[in-house]
């Protein structure tokens, strides 16, 4: 719904995909259907469900070949990014975020460690970084990544781009990728809220996304209807 809701008055064209190895349970091969033919946003890959075995590397190398040809001669996309599930992207904010960077060789993210500015220093945090299209086929195509897909996913995307001399086009998003906030923070990867959020992450709970959501205003267009009142 936070996507759907937000794809009207884009400046750029984005698609939204959520992505799963093999179903396994009964439940899922009838409720995931519904999503797809709700909203037609989901990809289901050919792999055991898994965090940091793999399922980031089948995820770009199988955009690369589902993608690849749909748009003519033409690039498909120029970027895709990776994103946890528990993140809420404010879409035209990274849209203007994205306009003036390279399409090509582009690693763009929050930069780990949380106290770091450099995006050179170590690998983009897994709560959602990006990559131009040109490093997802290479990705695809290259076997520095097939031979490394386990381990902490997002150090390891760092550590492909890395070994292969890629990503020379580096962006740190701080501070508008960062966590939730919370009382005492434990580390500098969370803040308070700020007016230019591209994206908040660790929403792990319904009252975490509310107070995002209530933050931004995402319910203001909610107009006045006998048929509910919302104090």
């Amino acid at each position: 719904m936070v996507y759907s809701l937000q794809m009207g008055n884009l400046t750029a064209h984005i698609d939204v995909k959520y992505v799963f190895c093999r179903l396994y349970k009964d439940d899922q091969r009838i409720l995931v259907p519904l999503e797809i033919l709700a909203h037609d946003d989901i990809i289901i890959m050919d792999c055991e469900e898994n965090l940091n075995d793999g399922k980031t590397y089948s995820f770009f190398s199988s955009v690369a070949s589902m993608f690849n040809g749909t748009n003519g001669d033409q690039k498909p996309y120029d970027y895709v990014m990776k994103a946890d599930d528990d993140i809420f992207i404010r879409l035209q904010k990274l849209i203007d975020s994205l306009n003036p960077m390279p399409r090509e060789d582009m690693y763009y993210g929050f930069v780990i460690p949380c106290d770091s500015m450099d995006p050179f220093r170590e690998y983009m945090s897994g709560m959602g970084y990006i990559l131009s299209w040109d490093l997802v086929e290479w990705i695809a195509s290259s076997d520095i990544p097939k031979k490394n897909i386990k381990g902490p996913e997002d150090m390891m995307a760092g550590r492909w781009l890395q070994d292969g001399n890629k990503a020379k086009n580096r962006f740190n998003t701080k501070p508008a990728m960062y966590d939730f906030p919370i009382p005492v923070p434990i580390d500098t990867c969370s803040h308070e809220f700020i007016p230019d959020t591209i994206a908040v992450h660790r929403l792990k709970d319904n009252p975490k996304w509310a107070m995002t959501l209530k933050y931004f205003n995402f319910t203001s267009g909610l107009k006045p209807s006998r048929f509910y009142r919302i104090d």
